[in-house]
């Protein structure tokens, strides 16, 4: 069955998209009574299909009739701000980078007052479900990833974006 480049949008992409959130489950609280670090995973996995399915026409809907899907690469969470009970909270987005086979995006979870509690930083691959490779997007996908790409070239990212992972220690005085 052929892809249908009728699903998603073909831009303008605004930079930083803005993406459904949710409110704090009370299941995804711990034991030091707030949003445990699981969850956090759940609720920004739950914004990028979101986006892939409505933006880029490449999410769900396009697995089921082109077998093929994301796969996740490599991932960076910062934790900024804790997350209670029944907090509402939404997304920002930023497509860093794509090419043919693959996306760089980061995503800010924001407050109901607008403060980031949490960045996600994601590197996927497409890949073809049949043969388990990376497999090319369709070229209507790959103008669309190159389209964002574009529209969010210009746009300031956070200060968590392409962080190490380390200790930070601060220089001691000589």
């Amino acid at each position: 069955m052929p892809d249908s480049p009728q699903e998603g949008t073909d831009g303008p992409y605004p930079a930083p998209l803005k993406l459904p959130g949710g409110r704090v489950r009370p299941e995804w609280i711990d034991y030091n009574d707030h949003m445990n670090v699981a969850f956090y995973v759940v609720a920004f996995d739950t914004a990028v299909d979101w986006m892939l399915e409505n933006l880029l026409g490449i999410g769900e809907s396009h697995v089921k009739r082109a077998h093929q899907g994301p796969y996740a690469l490599q991932s960076s969470i910062h934790y900024l701000d804790e997350m209670l009970q029944n907090e509402l909270f939404d997304f920002r987005a930023l497509m860093v980078d794509a090419d043919t086979k693959r996306m760089h995006f980061i995503l800010e979870m924001l407050k109901a007052d607008g403060r980031v509690t949490a960045t996600y930083e994601q590197l996927i691959v497409n890949v073809d479900l049949t043969t388990r490779r990376s497999a090319p997007y369709p070229d209507w996908a790959q103008a669309r990833l190159a389209r964002m790409v574009a529209d969010h070239a210009g746009a300031p990212r956070p200060a968590q974006f392409a962080q190490a992972l380390g200790i930070r220690r601060r220089q001691q005085p000589a």
